[in-house]
């Protein structure tokens, strides 16, 4: 599938900002389920943008704007293509057993343990538990149990948490976002030993009513011994397929944030968000 992408952040400041830094994520990655055919970021002052390549892989920008502005604009367009469902291999069947005494599994400790957004606390040890109370069969099986768990004992709203919620907060709400199942849903597979990963990006609806607001999306990545990193979505209890685009993978929300950056000056006075995902017409195709 082709996929065109926009993600446009504008923050509206009372007075002016200077010296400003930031860095930005938004470069979709290039793997096995997916191909970034093109990326333009502009930058609105304008200014010039360096790039690097981070501790877990993702492609990050960042640049100054030193000179005072009571706007900032950052705006990605990017098109996709991901691999057809129909040509990615079914994730295999790995016995727990395996993943405890796997070395590809050492590999990934840092996705075993606590992080910012995942402390693994008694109660996400328990909803583990709950969601395996059956006992664990196999890894990918696992996982998605624990997804549905999810899934289904908690609510899905809007507003009712913020960026800076963590994983023990939303279980003790029973609702969340997208960022919230997420961290939940990690903390329980790591709770019951299975590497996993925080995965930001995106994906397009099939459905969508005219005035409906996009948005970025989160899900998780889980490790299989002899498969590697698989994609499942907590808050639509479903694999990650042709219709998501990853755009960064990290320990948690706190290392792969879209934007981020400091500046001096007055308060943020607002900050607009605006995503776009589409099919996109490959080149020479009839409309």
């Amino acid at each position: 599938m082709l996929i065109s992408l926009l993600h446009r952040t504008t923050f509206l400041y009372a007075g002016k900002a200077q010296d400003s830094f930031n860095e930005v994520r938004l470069r979709p990655v290039d793997d096995a389920n997916q191909i970034c055919r093109s990326f333009d970021l502009t930058v609105d002052p304008a200014t010039q943008i360096r790039d690097y390549v981070d501790f877990y892989g993702n492609a990050v920008h960042y640049f100054d704007v030193v000179a005072g502005h009571e706007k900032l604009m950052i705006e990605a367009v990017s098109e996709i293509e991901t691999t057809p469902n129909s040509a990615r291999p079914a994730v295999p069947v790995v016995p727990q057993s395996v993943t405890e005494r796997s070395s590809e599994s050492d590999l990934h400790q840092e996705f075993l343990v606590d992080s910012h957004y995942v402390p693994l606390s008694v109660e996400i040890w328990k909803e583990s538990k709950d969601a395996l109370s059956e006992g664990s069969t196999d890894v990918w099986s696992d996982v998605r149990k624990i997804c549905r768990h999810v899934y289904t004992t908690f609510s899905y709203k809007p507003r009712s948490t913020g960026v800076a919620t963590l994983s023990t907060d939303a279980v003790k709400l029973r609702a969340g976002v997208c960022q919230d199942f997420a961290h939940v849903a990690l903390g329980m597979c790591r709770c019951s030993g299975i590497p996993a990963r925080y995965v930001s990006g995106y994906f397009i609806k099939s459905q969508r009513s005219d005035n409906e607001e996009e948005a970025s999306h989160a899900w998780i990545e889980a490790f299989v011994p002899g498969f590697g990193w698989a994609g499942f979505d907590p808050t639509h209890d479903r694999a990650a397929d042709e219709r998501y685009i990853k755009a960064a993978s990290g320990r948690d929300y706190a290392d792969i944030r879209p934007v981020s950056g400091t500046y001096r000056g007055g308060k943020t006075r607002s900050l607009l968000v605006d995503v776009k995902v589409r099919e996109a017409q490959a080149a020479g195709a009839q409309p």
